[in-house]
C-alpha cells in the first residue's frame, strides 16, 4: 500500500530547481501519486534527515546528480482531492541549487528528464505552481551569481 495516497497527515518533502548553464532540470514522474506530471526532482524527508541531506539523497536516487544548495526558494502545498477525500497532501520545502556533478538519468521514479528555460513554457501536464517556482528560483540564482 502506498502510504502517500490518502495520508493520515501531510507529508513533508523537499525539491530543488537545479540550474546548469542557465537552464533548470525538470523531471516527469513515473509513479503515482503524480504519474506523468512534470515537476522538480525531490521527494519525502525521512525521519532524522535534514532538508539538505534529504535533498541530496533524493537527487541521487531519482536522477543520479549532485547539486549545491544556493538558497531556500519557497514552500509549496500540494493538495489533491479525489471526491471528498484528500488523495495526497505534500508540504514541500523547495530550494534553488546549482548542478555540481553527474548526468541526469532515468530511474524507477523518473521516466524523462529535461533541462528547460525557466522563463519558457513548461511541458504538460505539470505539477501546480511549477512555472511560478521556477521563475522565482531563476531570480534567486541570478542574485547569487
Amino acid at each position: 500500500m502506498n502510504d502517500r495516497l490518502f495520508p493520515a497527515r501531510p507529508i513533508l518533502a523537499v525539491s530543488a530547481a537545479v540550474f546548469r548553464e542557465g537552464r533548470a532540470l525538470i523531471i516527469r514522474r513515473a509513479r503515482a501519486p503524480l504519474l506523468g506530471h512534470f515537476s522538480l526532482p525531490g521527494g519525502g524527508v525521512e525521519v532524522g534527515e535534514t532538508f539538505a541531506v534529504a535533498l541530496a539523497r533524493e537527487l541521487m536516487e531519482e536522477v543520479g546528480i549532485e547539486a549545491e544548495i544556493v538558497a531556500f526558494n519557497r514552500h509549496v502545498e500540494a493538495i489533491f482531492h479525489e471526491g471528498n477525500r484528500i488523495r495526497t497532501h505534500f508540504v514541500i520545502a523547495s530550494f534553488v541549487a546549482r548542478w555540481t556533478r553527474g548526468e541526469p538519468c532515468l530511474s524507477d521514479e523518473v521516466d524523462r528528464v529535461e533541462w528547460v528555460d525557466p522563463a519558457g513554457p513548461m511541458p504538460s501536464p505539470a505539477t501546480p505552481e511549477l512555472s511560478d517556482v521556477l521563475a522565482r528560483a531563476a531570480q534567486i540564482v541570478a542574485e547569487h551569481a
